[in-house]
């Protein structure tokens, strides 16, 4: 426990609970409408839940379905229809698995790999833009307190 936390009080760490939730909601709110504009930038017809599936796709390249799953935390039935999805948009491609001749592992298409990028670039810039007047230790404290919060709640699981 840091010793500013230790040296505050009850009421004043509920209050600073309390204005977290309400700033987390606002960032929830908003990172959800850019969640459909990024997933249409991807393909039209692509449903925003499917970009998490690509990114993870693009960093681990060949996936099993169960893995697929596992890995985000949603059932199997779910991403088979987000793969199906995908599969149909030609963003994903489903081929034997080298180890197991029973299984099919997914990875991007050469389509689905140049949309993301293209997206994940756009993204990146309208960050820059967001963020240009915060100086680089802001950004680190930011990134290292929203990884602290995103491995509380991966614990929690």
């Amino acid at each position: 426990m840091t010793e500013q936390a230790s040296s505050a009080t009850p009421q004043q760490h509920e209050a600073a609970i309390d204005t977290l939730e309400q700033a987390l909601s606002v960032l929830w709110r908003r990172a959800r409408s850019n969640s459909y504009k990024v997933a249409r930038e991807v393909h039209p017809d692509m449903e925003p839940a499917a970009y998490g599936l690509l990114v993870l796709l693009q960093k681990q390249q060949d996936m099993r379905l169960t893995d697929i799953a596992a890995s985000i935390g949603i059932g199997k039935p779910s991403v088979s229809r987000q793969i199906v999805m995908l599969e149909n948009l030609g963003l994903v491609q489903k081929h034997a698995d080298p180890l197991d001749g029973r299984a099919q592992t997914i990875s991007l298409t050469p389509a689905g790999a140049q949309a993301l990028a293209k997206t994940q670039c756009a993204r990146k810039e309208l960050f820059r833009t967001l963020l240009e007047g915060w100086d680089a230790d802001e950004l680190e404290q930011l990134g290292s307190l929203l990884t602290k919060l995103n491995d509380s709640y991966a614990r929690d699981r």
